[in-house]
């Protein structure tokens, strides 16, 4: 998986009037867990737009304090009404602990059934996975190529190596509906192989009366 390199300052002073001003500074309040204690820091909003702005995830080398840490992103909040951070929860990992996080999906092929008037409808755009930090993808990649009309692609068909999918088994990431043009298609095609049927047949009765 790509890593991102975030910069960010050690807070001493703690509160919500720090971080009202902080706010006020186009900075986020901060916090990153996972090791004896809680570090506090702020981080400049320009740093954080590359890694909020993309559908991309990514693993974070955090710099504090002269310090560098292995870590994600593990929740951010927003103000209600303007586009503005209000706080980031960071979680550090390390080599040999299995991490969680949501990996997002790539759709590639052209499936068949779409071919047939069907639409192809993506469910998830996003699968939760846990794996080694080393193991982790930058996506999941679903080739559709094969997925006929009214078919589809459960989380328990797909397969990365070691990676374990935690979204239920049943749920379905990708699949192709049998549209209104699909179901009139098959059903003229249905209407004209009985009209080529009972041609034959009166043709087959013709012949069998000449005799």
């Amino acid at each position: 998986m790509q890593s991102l390199t975030i910069k960010g300052d050690i807070r001493t002073a703690l509160g919500k009037k720090d971080a009202k001003k902080l706010r006020a500074e186009e900075k986020a309040p901060a916090v990153l867990y996972g090791g004896d204690e809680p570090i506090h820091f702020s981080v400049d909003f320009a740093e954080l737009r590359q890694l909020i702005y993309t559908p991309n995830v990514y693993l974070i080398d955090l710099e504090l304090g002269g310090k560098s840490y292995k870590a994600i992103m593990q929740d951010i909040q927003w103000h209600p009404v303007d586009e503005q951070v209000l706080h980031v929860d960071f979680l550090k990992i390390s080599d040999d602990k299995p991490i969680k996080m949501e990996v997002p999906i790539k759709v590639s092929g052209h499936a068949k059934g779409i071919k047939a008037g069907g639409k192809l409808n993506t469910n998830l755009r996003r699968l939760k996975v846990k794996a080694l930090a080393a193991d982790l993808p930058d996506t999941i990649n679903i080739d559709v190529t094969k997925l006929g009309l009214g078919q589809s692609i459960k989380v328990a068909n797909l397969s990365v190596d070691n990676v374990e999918f935690l979204d239920p088994k049943s749920n379905v990431v990708v699949s192709v509906a049998i549209t209104r043009a699909a179901r009139s298609a098959a059903g003229a095609a249905v209407a004209m192989d009985d009209d080529e049927e009972e041609e034959g047949g009166e043709e087959a009765a013709a012949e069998g009366g000449e005799e």
